[in-house]
């Protein structure tokens, strides 16, 4: 009788234990950045149909606002496709700005972000 006095909570802890292991894995893990609008910005960039530049930047800079407010990192490319943006309506020191960003959190961008800023001299010149 004693056995079956301890065998029931130990049944209903070894329960509860497994629900708890069940509902934290239900969480799944936590994405490494955080998107807002980039993805749909670029597409539509791409795409040549997203109208105004500015109306884009001023769409990346919100979303990149909501990123901070919560703690999270910009995906690699957000502020280099903001820089793109910026060079885009001649606002070249945005652009450098940008796009040293994107080098400083993305180090393997650098020779491509680089480049960008070469290129932009050249055309500037």
């Amino acid at each position: 009788m004693k056995t079956k006095a301890i065998a029931r909570p130990l049944r209903v802890a070894a329960l509860l234990a497994g629900c708890a292991l069940l509902a934290a894995c239900a969480a799944g893990p936590k994405s490494l950045y955080q998107w807002e609008s980039y993805q749909a910005q670029v597409y539509s960039y791409l795409k040549n149909d997203g109208g105004d530049p500015q109306k884009q930047i001023a769409t990346l800079e919100e979303g990149l606002e909501k990123i901070r407010a919560k703690g999270n990192q910009a995906p690699p490319g957000y502020h280099a496709q903001l820089g793109m943006l910026y060079a885009a309506t001649g606002h070249t020191d945005q652009m450098v700005k940008e796009f040293q960003t994107e080098k400083q959190l993305f180090p393997e961008s650098a020779s491509y972000m680089d480049f960008l800023m070469a290129k932009q001299k050249k055309q500037g010149a």
